[in-house]
């Protein structure tokens, strides 16, 4: 889909209503599930964190950012995922803490971007985090310079793959929690996204896809 196509779609994904737990299930392991519709989460005393799904135009076509995190000590090691990071004290409020991660790891300042809309919140159980993803736009053409202490690369995912069901798989893996599980996932450019960003993804996906009848 063209940029200049699909930002004129923006004020319809601002008013579409958040599916939630209902999104987030359609690509949550089955061990995850469970998590989804409890609220017993809140007794753990998470960590706050804000991610950013940021949509821009590459070559006139719209695409999606992801990033393919380092090998380090930690439960999120070599995971994709979207620019973002735990809160720090003088962040604002989440917004802030998904446009300053955002910057620090893929240097993509703040002024590029504008904010769409906040999407449903969600816990992980592994690292007792409790992640705001945020929608947001640029809507000019980035170069990316990751953090190579943190990001390995840059995905860059178009929104004709995003939006198709072939991106779509279901893979058997080894988690925190189970062993030898299967999973849904998204395929990008060869890389598994599963949990908690394929959970958020569903939720972007079918907020589009409402947006777009």
């Amino acid at each position: 889909m063209l940029f200049k196509d699909f930002i004129k779609y923006i004020p319809k994904i601002e008013k579409e209503k958040l599916l939630s737990t209902d999104a987030h299930a359609k690509m949550a392991p089955l061990e995850r599930v469970s998590y989804l519709k409890e609220e017993n989460y809140k007794n753990k005393n998470p960590r706050q964190a804000a991610v950013l799904m940021l949509f821009y135009p590459k070559n006139k076509v719209t695409h999606l950012a992801l990033i393919v995190r380092n090998t380090y000590p930690g439960v999120h090691s070599s995971q994709i995922g979207f620019p973002g990071g735990k809160v720090e004290e003088s962040d604002l409020n989440l917004e802030e803490t998904a446009l300053r991660e955002t910057h620090e790891e893929v240097g993509i300042h703040r002024e590029k971007v504008e904010i769409i809309k906040p999407f449903s919140q969600i816990y992980i159980p592994p690292s007792n985090f409790l992640v705001a993803p945020f929608m947001g736009i640029s809507e000019q053409e980035l170069t990316f310079i990751p953090d190579l202490h943190e990001v390995k690369r840059v995905l860059e995912f178009s929104m004709e793959d995003f939006l198709s069901e072939k991106s779509i798989t279901k893979v058997t893996m080894s988690t925190s929690y189970a062993t030898d599980i299967e999973v849904p996932a998204f395929m990008v450019d060869k890389y598994v996204v599963w949990g908690a960003t394929a959970m958020m993804m569903s939720e972007l996906k079918e907020n589009i896809k409402s947006a777009l009848l």
